[in-house]
């Protein structure tokens, strides 16, 4: 058996979102906002022999905030591929923008913790 090995880091962010898909009425239609985390997971098998790691945390985490801060107090339904800015159109987000940097990317959850809410992808 070969040992697989998943490393994650996680980053924040806040932003402001509408679905204006919605009836008139709803309450997810109207302008609102949410403090939101994503996590990133990579996995690998072969550890680099001269770090002994999947890959390093630290630029895992710098990749992420880095995204996570494109989003940061601005409004989702501006960025390309946020237009209806669901949990699941963010996991989507994210993993576009890690995967060139990250080939072993092979997880993104977007949650929003003060309402205990959350979506995984499994890439």
């Amino acid at each position: 058996m070969t040992p697989r090995f998943e490393i994650t880091k996680a980053a924040t962010f806040d932003a402001a979102h509408h679905f204006p898909t919605e009836p008139e009425g709803s309450p997810y239609r109207g302008l609102h906002g949410h403090s939101f985390m994503v996590e990133a997971t990579v996995r690998g098998e072969a550890l680099d022999e001269a770090h002994g790691w999947v890959a390093d945390l630290g630029a895992l985490e710098a990749a992420l905030k880095a995204a996570a801060a494109e989003l940061d107090h601005g409004l989702l339904n501006e960025k390309p591929g946020l237009e209806l800015p669901s949990l699941e159109h963010l996991c989507l987000w994210f993993a576009r923008r890690l995967r060139p940097e990250w080939p072993g990317l092979c997880r993104v959850a977007v949650s929003r913790p003060t309402i205990h809410e959350r979506c995984v992808v499994d890439l």
